[in-house]
C-alpha cells in the first residue's frame, strides 16, 4: 500500500500540527498562573460525563476567556493543553453538582458528545477535544495510589498524580490502552466482520487490544486468528488514531492472509465474509452493506484498500448511497 496517498488524515489525529504540549513548563507553578491569567488564556470545558460545551449557532467548541472562568467558574482547577497560535489551552472539568442546563445557558452553549461532535467540528478543535476527554478520563478514574491505596492529587498541570502518603510518593501517568485494527486481503478481497448489536449490514475490519510481551504484528496475527479463524502472514502499518473513548490508541494495519479459510472460533463476532470491491459497491447502492463510521480509522482503512486496489472513493460512493 501507498501511505503516501491516503484518503485524509484520521480524525483526532495530526494535532502537533498546531498545538505544543509544552511539557517542560508543567511543573512551573509561576509560569502556569502567569498563562491562565492572561487575555490569550482560552478554556474548553467539560462536563462530568466527558462531553465538551459548544456554541450554539456554529459547529466550534465554546472557549471561554480567563474573565468568563472567573466569573463563572471561579476557582475550578484547570489543566494545561499546550499551547496553539500564541494562545495557551487549558481544559475545566465540571463536577456533577452545577446546574449544567444553566450554564449551558448563560454560555449560549450545548453539549455534545466526542463521537457526535468528531466529524462536526474543524480537525483542530475536535483533536483538542479528544485530547482533553482522554486526559479527563484518567484524571477521573484514578484517584487512589495502586501501591499502598491512598488518595492522589493532580500535578503537573494534570499531567501526573501524586501519592499523598509521604511514605510512598509514588507518581502516576496518564495510561493508553494500546489496540490493533487491521484492514486483512487476500488476492483480491479484503476480510470484514460484524458484531450481533450492530445495525443491519454493518461491516467492519477487525480489532482487539494488544496483549503483555506481545508485539504490535503478533497482536494483528492473534486476534484474527481468534475472531476468525483466519491464519495472516504479512503484516504493515497503516496509521493511528487517538481514540479517548475511553482510553485507547488505534494502530492501523494492513495484513495479508495465508487463505480465505474462516473459522469462527469465539463468539465475539456474529459473521466474518471476505468482500471484493464490487461486492462492496453493490451492497453499498442495495442497502446491504454498511461501512463503520467515518469518524474510524477502520473506515480510513478500507476507503485506502479501495481506493489502491480498485480507484475507487468510499466517501463519493457513501454519499452516493445516503442520497439515493
Amino acid at each position: 500500500m501507498d501511505r503516501a496517498r491516503l484518503p485524509r488524515a484520521n480524525t483526532f489525529a495530526g494535532l502537533s500540527r498546531i498545538l505544543d504540549r509544552v511539557a517542560e513548563r508543567r511543573d512551573d507553578d509561576a509560569w502556569l498562573a502567569e498563562q491562565a491569567g492572561s487575555g490569550a488564556a482560552r478554556y474548553l470545558l467539560l462536563d462530568a460525563a466527558g462531553e465538551a460545551f459548544l456554541r450554539r449557532d456554529s459547529e466550534a467548541l465554546r472557549w471561554l476567556d480567563h474573565g468568563e472562568r472567573t466569573q463563572w467558574l471561579g476557582a475550578l482547577p484547570a489543566s494545561l493543553l499546550g499551547v496553539a497560535d500564541q494562545h495557551p489551552h487549558f481544559m475545566l472539568v465540571l463536577d456533577d453538582e452545577r446546574s449544567m442546563g444553566d450554564l449551558e445557558d448563560t454560555l449560549a452553549a450545548r453539549r455534545v458528545s466526542l463521537r457526535r461532535a468528531g466529524l462536526q467540528l474543524a480537525a483542530d478543535e475536535a483533536g483538542l477535544f479528544a485530547y482533553a476527554k482522554g486526559l479527563s478520563h484518567w484524571q477521573r478514574e484514578t484517584r487512589h495510589c495502586t501501591a499502598c491505596g491512598s488518595p492522589l492529587r493532580l500535578v503537573a498541570a494534570g499531567h501526573r498524580a501524586q501519592c499523598t502518603n509521604p511514605a510512598c510518593a509514588r507518581l502516576h501517568f496518564p495510561r493508553t490502552d494500546a489496540a490493533v485494527i487491521m484492514l486483512v486481503e487476500h488476492e483480491g478481497a479484503c476480510l470484514l466482520g460484524r458484531q450481533a448489536g450492530w445495525p443491519p449490514g454493518r461491516y467492519s475490519t477487525l480489532a482487539g487490544f494488544v496483549e503483555p510481551g506481545e508485539s504490535l504484528e503478533d497482536a494483528v496475527r492473534r486476534e484474527v486468528a481468534e475472531e476468525s479463524g483466519v491464519i495472516v502472514d504479512e503484516v504493515h502499518y497503516h496509521s493511528s488514531q487517538p481514540w479517548p473513548m475511553p482510553a485507547s490508541l488505534m494502530l492501523g494495519f494492513f495484513a495479508t492472509a495465508v487463505s480465505r479459510r474462516i473459522v469462527m472460533r469465539d463468539h465475539e463476532l456474529e459473521d466474518a465474509r471476505w468482500f471484493t470491491p464490487q461486492q462492496i459497491v453493490d451492497g453499498l447502492a442495495d442497502g446491504s452493506f454498511l461501512p463503520s463510521s467515518a469518524l474510524s480509522v477502520s473506515y480510513q482503512l478500507l476507503a485506502h484498500w479501495l481506493q489502491q486496489r480498485a480507484g475507487l472513493d468510499l466517501d463519493a460512493l457513501a454519499v452516493h448511497t445516503r442520497m439515493a
